[in-house]
């Protein structure tokens, strides 16, 4: 039968991803609007994006984070270009934005010594075959193949090269080895459900050294420019932006790190979205149409969960477009270049009640479809 009961908030899409529970834009500091980033009022609010992000991830003394153009993508172009080149380089790509990197790196860079790792959707590359000489670039989350790294045990301690992680859904949502992590990028619309456009790019005192003794032999851009004279440019990490950003995604962002303390910090929000993981696995080992894309539950993603179905390509658009249509799940298609199925963010924005709702209206859509 047809369920009567639907998820309160039906967003699920897994970027931009949904915002927190109970948010409403008359949150927000609205005496940022208008304001010059450059003014005082809006160099605290940018400066306090860095420390407050800093203080609830608990990074390493030394560490720096900065606001910088382009969301996640931005920030990790700014990174490979402004660090890569001195060493070979290790690249891992298990789904759509690795696999981009993989591009950057071999066809944009050119970059001569290259290795290339790679995996299908739903798999991990041997991540043990990372040489602690090379740098190092991987995703800790495939946002499109619903795949995890479950640690980072194969990152040596001792390494003389740099590790470059796209963590963009994964940072406040799984734990995270900072101190093996040199380089660590997120938007604010992925796990936090904040606003498009805006990166954070943290570096370890290990990539500020690099920056500070290495200059690419390409030209750089002036939104990818993290030097000047041969020195950091330590204002990016205080919140004096390259380029203009917008203060309203600032007061977004600022909101949701609030509501991150609020609950009781980042240990809160990964706790939520494991609970959140939960409830799809028990629906998934009790139903025999549905299947897990990662089907290892050692690195099964917490946030953006992949699944394929025993349906054909035709008849999942007809069952995504039917969920749509009732009001119950939008934005819950796989990603174009992954397999056919769904893919459901379950990230700490999203609440348990909404997904457990939402579980009965797949049964129902399946069979309307099958």
């Amino acid at each position: 039968m047809k369920p009567s009961l639907k998820p309160q908030n039906p967003n699920f899409s897994s970027g931009p991803c949904s915002k927190r529970p109970g948010y409403r834009l008359s949150n927000l500091d609205q005496t940022l609007l208008g304001r010059s980033h450059r003014s005082s009022i809006g160099k605290i609010a940018l400066k306090k994006a860095c420390d407050q992000t800093a203080q609830l991830l608990d990074l390493p003394a030394g560490y720096r984070v900065g606001v910088v153009p382009g969301s996640d993508t931005g920030a990790m172009e700014i990174a490979m270009w402004s660090l890569l080149g001195p060493r070979p380089v290790d690249v891992f790509g298990w789904e759509s934005f690795g696999q981009g990197w993989i591009t950057d790196i071999t066809k944009q860079l050119k970059l001569p010594e290259v290795r290339t790792l790679t995996a299908d959707y739903g798999q991990l590359p041997d991540m043990t075959q990372a040489n602690p000489e090379h740098d190092t670039v991987f995703t800790w989350n495939g946002t499109t193949s619903g795949a995890k790294l479950p640690n980072g045990d194969w990152i040596a301690d001792e390494r003389t090269g740099l590790t470059i992680c796209d963590a963009t859904s994964a940072v406040f949502a799984m734990e995270l080895p900072w101190s093996k992590l040199d380089v660590v990028t997120f938007s604010w619309q992925k796990v936090l459900g904040g606003e498009g456009a805006h990166g954070m790019l943290i570096l370890s005192p290990r990539a500020v050294e690099r920056l500070e003794s290495y200059t690419p032999a390409w030209p750089m851009p002036k939104i990818f420019r993290l030097t000047a004279g041969g020195k950091l440019s330590e204002g990016i990490f205080r919140g004096e932006t390259i380029n203009t950003p917008s203060m309203l995604c600032v007061a977004d962002y600022l909101d949701a790190l609030s509501w991150v303390e609020q609950i009781g910090g980042v240990q809160q929000s990964i706790a939520k979205s494991t609970a959140n993981l939960a409830v799809l696995e028990a629906f998934v080992e009790q139903t025999p149409w549905i299947h897990f894309l990662a089907q290892e539950a050692a690195i099964r993603s917490n946030t953006s969960v992949c699944f394929t179905l025993d349906l054909s390509a035709e008849q999942i658009k007809q069952l995504v477009k039917l969920l749509a249509d009732e009001g119950v799940a939008y934005d819950i298609g796989a990603y174009k270049d992954a397999p056919d199925g769904l893919r459901i963010w379950a990230g700490a924005t999203v609440e348990e009640a909404d997904l457990s709702a939402l579980l009965p209206w797949l049964d129902w859509a399946y069979t309307q479809v099958a």
